[in-house]
């Protein structure tokens, strides 16, 4: 009899796969994707290495099985229901996350206003590449990364010569938006599914976070900020600017191409204990009076949160 399946670290996976117009299924103990009718796409079913991916993007017109569901969740894979383009987030299933001791420390930092503020200046020192002015609030520094944001999409839309007249679209009217702000969302929505797998792998919850507060992503959108104008915005600019016939599809081929180029999934664990690390506190201990699992997990080779 073969072993039970584990879940593999994030970083040794590839980033993401969009699925639409598709039934996911098991069949013969594979991930497998059929298309709507039941009838094969190709003479062979279409493989999905489900334990080799971070995230798969379910877009309108997929079915999942239940075995599907089970065997992601299983080897540690996010599955999120998404819409057109992956920029409405309808439902995620979640293979991670659930470690109490990360789970109370991360609220921890967050509630308290003196650690919070050390966070987030950490969060700026990452991204921007540089400290932030001393003495300034989580608010005043969220003021001043925003004045930098407005002003490196327009210096990249100068750089690709796309036409810019600033971030603006509506996810409930697709269509109305100008092509480059379809391209920063379809780019962006990447960059949030690889991110809320990663936070959950981590063991942390993807709504607790520290600039970004009261929405369920809150967390991953902190941290996919460090991120975004290295790796998503520039891919996104270049496609704007080269108008191809399908703009959604190209944006998630030179995203999946620039998330392996930067090695994002090597890096986005290690920059988040990095980030809560500048707290400069210890993750609690149990209590001493605490009651610890009736069995032990074993040993596993994937990352803290996930569920072996």
């Amino acid at each position: 009899m073969l072993p039970p399946l584990k879940p593999i670290p994030i970083k040794e996976r590839m980033s993401i796969v969009f699925v639409e117009k598709g039934e996911i299924d098991v069949v013969d103990g594979a991930f497998v994707v059929v298309d709507q009718q039941g009838f094969r796409v190709r003479p062979v079913l279409t493989h999905i290495p489900v334990g080799g991916v971070a995230c798969i993007m379910l877009e309108p017109g997929t079915r999942v099985s239940h075995m599907a569901a089970a065997l992601a969740a299983r080897v540690g894979t996010l599955l999120v229901w998404v819409g057109e383009a992956g920029v409405r987030l309808y439902s995620a299933g979640q293979p991670g996350g659930a470690r109490a001791d990360r789970l109370l420390y991360q609220a921890r930092l967050a509630l308290d206003e003196g650690l919070r503020l050390k966070v987030v200046r950490k969060m700026y020192a990452m991204r921007f590449g540089e400290e932030p002015p001393a003495r300034r609030s989580v608010e005043q520094l969220r003021g001043i990364e925003g004045v930098r944001v407005r002003k490196t999409y327009q210096l990249l839309a100068q750089k690709f010569g796309v036409t810019w007249s600033g971030r603006n679209y509506n996810p409930e009217a697709w269509d109305v938006s100008d092509l480059p702000n379809r391209c920063l969302s379809a780019a962006t929505a990447a960059l949030y599914g690889v991110t809320e797998a990663a936070v959950l792998a981590a063991g942390y919850a993807p709504a607790v976070g520290f600039i970004h507060t009261g929405k369920p992503l809150s967390f991953v959108y902190d941290v996919a900020d460090i991120y975004k104008f290295e790796t998503v915005v520039p891919a996104a600019f270049k496609i704007a600017a080269s108008s191809p016939p399908n703009p959604e599809r190209a944006v998630r081929l030179a995203c999946r191409d620039m998330f392996r180029q930067t090695r994002l999934l090597e890096r986005i664990i290690p920059d988040i204990e990095e980030v809560l690390a500048a707290g400069e506190i210890a993750r609690p201990e149990a209590p001493a009076d605490s009651v610890g699992p009736a069995f032990s997990d074993g040993e596993h080779l994937g990352d803290a949160g996930h569920r072996s």
